[in-house]
């Protein structure tokens, strides 16, 4: 799951001796923090939802601690594999690795090392201390999201985030498995959540960021295709997701599908807005005389690399994505929403009412 500015620290030239706060705190920062976070906020309700109640203490934090070293992992292996990119982006320009040599505290093969360590001891904690099951899972979201995304697909396809999304799913059905042993139906479904979840999370913040992505020799969905195009994919997914948390409806209960229906018309309603912004922006402005400098239109370029004709007051930065505040409206919109949504799974699970 990709995240604004995680990861990122203060670009500050490095001289002499590393100190094991600087060193620790750039290894730290190539964990990308800020997705651990999102990732433990989806598995803990799962995990409540599995045991219908609170599991035992001991399994929860074994397996909080076992999921974030596993994604740490992925993460640090990602920023190792992507530093080339991450150094012609401004969003991600100051990560440790990204860095210039004067301003390195950490050098590339230490960060390697770094993550496949994190990866080991995920698989030794969660498969001693939980079961095998779930230590499998969290080895191959880490072997997905780094072979499967970052490798085979992210600089290749603008399916990148699709398909790559899935490693981000993989938090779900590690707690499942921690609580139950196995992977059954509604761990699966909440894995449909997510993955469809992702594809309008990550395309709204790469609207955003598209010069960014443009610069790095990036295919995503924003550089290659036109804005609208971009808005009606987003639409679509969203409504599909949707409809995926509403399939939990007969292993959550009625409270639950009342909340997620709620959570999803609001989704939806964000979703259409960004589509309906994006849509106006691409209609041809007709052309007006000019009277005085005031009126002389502008070119506005839209996402495909065409362009159009728009007056000064024109929502110019709908057409193009980059300067496109709308999207980071529903990028910020959507964390909140799939926080909400765990958090309700979370209260119905320990709820002794709100069941069929």
């Amino acid at each position: 799951m990709p995240e604004v500015s995680a990861g990122t620290l203060p670009a500050m030239p490095i001289t002499g001796r590393r100190s094991v706060k600087a060193v620790a705190s750039s290894l730290f920062a190539l964990t990308k923090p800020r997705i651990i976070e999102l990732l433990l906020v989806t598995t803990i309700p799962t995990m409540l939802l599995a045991e219908r109640g609170l599991p035992s203490v001991r399994i929860l934090l074994v397996t909080l601690a076992g999921g974030a070293l596993a994604a740490g992992s992925a993460n640090t292996i990602n920023c190792y594999i992507d530093r080339d990119i991450d150094a012609m982006m401004r969003r991600t320009s100051r990560r440790p690795l990204a860095r210039p040599a004067p301003m390195a505290v950490v050098k590339p093969a230490e960060a390697l090392i770094f993550g496949i360590i994190l990866g080991a001891a995920s698989t030794v904690l969660l498969g001693t201390l939980v079961n095998w099951l779930s230590a499998i899972l969290a080895d191959a979201a880490i072997l997905f999201y780094v072979f499967v995304y970052t490798i085979g697909l992210k600089r290749r396809t603008a399916s990148n985030i699709v398909i790559g999304g899935a490693a981000g799913c993989f938090p779900v059905l590690v707690g499942w498995s921690a609580v139950t042993g196995t992977v059954s139906l509604p761990a699966i479904v909440l894995f449909a959540v997510i993955f469809f979840w992702t594809p309008p999370h990550f395309w709204a913040l790469a609207m955003k960021f598209r010069d960014d992505y443009a610069a790095a020799s990036v295919p995503m969905l924003p550089v290659v295709a036109p804005a609208t195009v971009v808005a009606r994919k987003i639409l679509i997914y969203s409504y599909v997701m949707v409809a995926s948390t509403l399939a939990l409806a007969p292993y959550a209960g009625w409270l639950y599908t009342v909340c997620a229906a709620g959570l999803g018309a609001w989704f939806l309603a964000e979703a259409h807005r960004l589509h309906a912004r994006v849509a106006r922006a691409a209609v041809p402005v007709p052309a007006t005389p000019a009277v005085g400098a005031a009126a002389l239109p502008v070119a506005v370029a839209t996402a495909g690399g065409g362009g159009r004709e728009a007056g000064e007051g024109t929502c110019a930065g709908i057409a193009r994505p980059s300067a496109n505040p709308a999207s980071m409206r529903l990028f910020h919109l959507s964390i909140a929403y799939l926080t909400l949504l765990f958090a309700v799974i979370a209260v119905v699970s320990l709820l002794p009412w709100g069941r069929w």
